[in-house]
């Protein structure tokens, strides 16, 4: 390992060696935070860190293939194979297939694109009456994705008065109920859109700390 990481400026070298609590690296584009990270994973393994209990969380497919790709080439693949190594939503995704009914859905959800999610926007709107020029499918979707990914639930929205003005002043004032009534039937319909796998991720660990204990326990680095 050290004929490795010979390869790495000093600054990369510090990053990937430090492993005794949180770090953060701030860098700029082409400097190397891909390397660093693959090569501080290597590094995790020949200290003896098991695999699974790595994790670690990319922004797209693309960047969690290559940073496997690259890892399998400096500790070979079997080792590469069992690091939880994913996008936010995939492995969301996977946490919230094994604890589907702590939340109230069953294991085979289906998930919701964007154009499922209009759909039924579309339909809540029309059952409410309102005018769908107003209540564009769009652009209610972007207010409620606005608001799970600052983890609102529709009850917090729904006494939320900057929210509630907000919506007011733009001619949407039922938006909440939308809200409400769109989470509802996406869980009769044992379903979740991409927004749902970040908030009810949270929401288990917030709401079933025996879980949050159990994935802690599980993964040891993330």
């Amino acid at each position: 390992m050290n004929s490795l990481l010979s390869s790495l400026n000093e600054s990369q070298r510090a990053a990937v060696e430090y492993i005794s609590g949180p770090e953060l690296v701030i860098a700029g584009a082409g400097s190397g935070k891909t390397r660093v990270l693959t090569y501080k994973i290597a590094y995790l393994l020949s200290q003896g860190m098991k695999p699974w209990n790595i994790l670690a969380l990319t922004f797209t497919n693309k960047a969690a293939k290559e940073m496997k790709e690259r890892i399998a080439a400096l500790v070979g693949a079997n080792d590469a194979h069992y690091l939880n190594m994913g996008t936010f939503h995939s492995i969301f995704l996977r946490i919230l297939r094994n604890e589907a009914e702590l939340l109230g859905l069953n294991r085979n959800f289906t998930i919701y694109d964007d154009s499922d999610s209009r759909t039924l926007i579309n339909s809540i709107v029309k059952e409410m009456h309102l005018d769908d020029k107003t209540y564009k499918a769009a652009n209610v979707l972007s207010r409620i994705g606005m608001a799970k990914n600052n983890l609102i639930t529709p009850e917090s929205y729904s006494v939320d008065t900057f929210l509630l003005e907000r919506d007011h002043r733009s001619n949407m004032p039922k938006l909440s109920e939308i809200y409400r009534m769109y989470v509802i039937r996406c869980k009769s319909a044992n379903a979740v859109d991409f927004d749902d796998m970040l908030m009810y991720t949270y929401m288990l660990f917030r709401n079933h700390p025996e879980v949050c204990q159990k994935y802690a326990e599980r993964f040891k680095y993330i």
